[in-house]
C-alpha cells in the first residue's frame, strides 16, 4: 500500500471512529448522562453507596451488582432490561453509546505505532508483540492491563460482535487454543494489532483469516 493511499484510508477510518454511535442493550461502565443519573438516584434511595453524578463508574457497577444479587438477578453489573425494570419499575429506554474520551485516547494512541515491527516479547515502540502493543497503548490512556493475551481476555466483560465499539479488545485463537492474539477494535469492522507478518497494522475482522480465528471481545473501559 502506497503512503498516499494509506493516509487516505486511515483518514477515512478516523472519521468513522469519531462519529460512530452504536446501539446496545444495557447501561454499563463508561456511560454518562441523565439516564445513568436516574439509575444512580434510585440506587441511592434504596440505600446503596453511589453518587448520582451521571457517570457510570466502578462504584455504580458494584451497587448494581449488590442490587441484582438482592433481587435474584444475574449479578453482572450491567443495567439491562430486567435490572432496569426491577430498579425503576418501567421499561428501559433505547441505550446508545458514543465513543468516550478514553476510547478516543486509546484509538488515537494506537495509530501512532502503525508500521512498528513485530518482535516476539516486544513491549516498546522499538518492537511489539500483540499483547505488548495493546498493553502499551492502554497504559498511555491510564489503563493497566496484564501482559499476555490470555490474561487480557479475562479483563472487563464480554461484548457481542454486534455491539463492538472503538477501543474494545478483540481476541483470536491463532497459534494455540484459547486467546493467543489480541487487537484493538477501531470501528467499521476494522481492528489494529501487532501481527507477526506485518507488524502494527490495520486488519478486517471479516477477512478470511481473522474471521476464522476470532473468538470474542472484551470491554475494559
Amino acid at each position: 500500500m502506497s503512503k498516499a493511499i494509506r493516509i487516505i484510508t486511515l483518514s477515512t477510518i478516523l472519521m468513522c471512529w469519531f462519529s460512530v454511535v452504536a446501539a446496545a442493550s444495557a447501561f454499563h461502565v463508561g456511560d454518562q448522562g441523565t439516564d445513568v443519573a436516574e439509575i444512580q438516584r434510585q440506587l441511592q434511595n434504596l440505600g446503596y453507596d453511589v453518587a448520582a453524578d451521571g457517570d457510570f463508574g466502578p462504584a455504580t457497577t458494584e451497587a448494581v451488582k449488590a442490587f441484582q444479587s438482592a433481587r435474584g438477578l444475574e449479578a453482572d453489573g450491567l443495567v439491562g432490561a430486567s435490572t432496569y425494570s426491577a430498579l425503576l419499575g418501567k421499561s428501559m429506554p433505547v441505550v446508545t453509546h458514543s465513543m468516550n474520551a478514553m476510547s478516543r485516547t486509546v484509538v488515537s494512541e494506537s495509530m501512532n505505532y502503525v508500521g512498528v515491527p513485530y518482535v516476539f516479547g516486544g513491549t516498546t515502540p522499538s518492537g511489539f508483540d500483540c499483547s505488548g502493543y495493546v498493553r502499551y497503548v492502554f497504559a498511555k490512556a491510564g489503563i493497566y492491563l496484564p501482559r499476555t493475551a490470555d490474561a487480557q481476555y479475562e479483563c472487563g466483560y464480554a461484548v457481542p460482535t454486534s455491539e463492538l465499539m472503538a477501543g474494545d479488545l478483540v481476541f483470536f485463537s491463532t497459534y494455540e487454543a484459547g486467546a493467543s492474539h489480541v487487537g484493538i477494535y477501531l470501528g467499521d469492522g476494522n481492528f489494529i494489532n501487532a501481527s507477526s507478518s506485518r507488524g502494527v497494522s490495520i486488519d478486517s475482522l471479516s477477512s478470511s483469516y481473522w474471521g476464522s480465528c476470532y473468538i470474542g471481545a472484551r470491554r475494559v473501559m
